[in-house]
């Protein structure tokens, strides 16, 4: 298995001064590792990625190695709009040390089947095992099962899915029609696609509660349903702050509140307006709550 449990899609600190902040981050990825995680995804959407310039994502990408250690699989982030640019971020990737990446279809561009499988066969050149990455409304298309077994089938790079499109049914039909690792991607149906038989989790909530979200693993794999739904009756209110437009700004001012480093965002991201930020203290005091008996 490439993508074990729970996987943190890591956020990326700023400083005042809008600069990564690299002990920020350090301290983050060491209490991830700590906690025992399944491994750290660099530079995808809850890190801000596109906000990134390609010295940044590589300061991103060596701090995560440099933390995992070998320990955990770091798998990056690589998407672009081009076939040339996907190459060239899974490339750096690869040049880091990280042990997989992770990949939307090209941004914004509604290919064919052939044209998307052409383009991860490029990615896949590269030589690192390839997550999918399904989230129509980050990319503007979306990967259907189909599409995904076809691709799949036709390159051996691929080797998993991180399934975004908010249908949770699409995990029982990856899981019953392929044979690749199948990760829930969207953290407010993390229960429905674990019991379906997904392998992990690239969770948004993982960066402020990395424990409840293994214990929550474990409670399934474990058939303990009745304590998997009382704890994550506690983690839906955050959960389903991370499929919004202000996902990262949600999650950064959490992993804030828990003690962690969390901070601003980058243009054009602004900071929570007075509704969003009762929204999240609403979540983060649900989370506190005591686990009903």
């Amino acid at each position: 298995m490439n993508f074990p449990g729970i996987i943190p899609a890591a956020i990326t600190p700023f400083t005042p001064a809008d600069e990564v902040d690299v002990a920020g981050l350090r301290s983050n990825l060491e209490a991830l590792v700590a906690a025992g995680v399944g491994g750290l995804v660099a530079t995808g959407t809850m890190g801000e990625a596109g906000s990134l310039s390609d010295a940044e994502r590589r300061l991103v990408v060596d701090t995560c190695v440099e933390v995992a250690a070998g320990r955990i699989p770091v798998i990056v982030g690589v998407s672009a709009g081009s076939t040339a640019g996907a190459v060239k971020n899974a490339t750096a990737a690869r040049e880091a040390g990280a042990a997989a990446v992770m990949c939307l279809p090209p941004l914004n561009y509604g290919g064919t089947t052939g044209e998307l499988t052409a383009f991860y066969a490029s990615v896949a050149a590269v030589g690192l095992p390839i997550m999918l990455y399904n989230n129509p409304i980050a990319a503007g298309i979306d990967l259907t099962p189909p599409v995904i077994a076809e691709i799949a089938a036709a390159v051996d790079g691929v080797v998993a899915v991180k399934e975004c499109s908010g249908d949770a049914r699409r995990i029982a039909e990856l899981v019953n029609d392929t044979t690749l690792e199948i990760l829930v991607g969207g953290d407010d149906w993390a229960l429905e696609g674990f019991a379906t038989g997904a392998t992990g989790w690239v969770s948004g909530v993982a960066n402020v509660v990395p424990a409840e979200c293994l214990e929550l693993h474990a409670h399934v794999e474990a058939g303990r349903l009745a304590e998997a739904r009382a704890l994550y009756a506690r983690l839906l209110p955050l959960s389903r702050l991370d499929m919004t437009p202000h996902l990262v700004q949600h999650f950064k001012g959490a992993m804030d509140a828990v003690g962690l480093t969390g901070g601003p965002s980058r243009a054009p991201r602004l900071p929570l307006d007075a509704a969003s930020q009762a929204a999240l203290d609403a979540a983060l005091a649900a989370l506190r709550a005591p686990v009903a008996a």
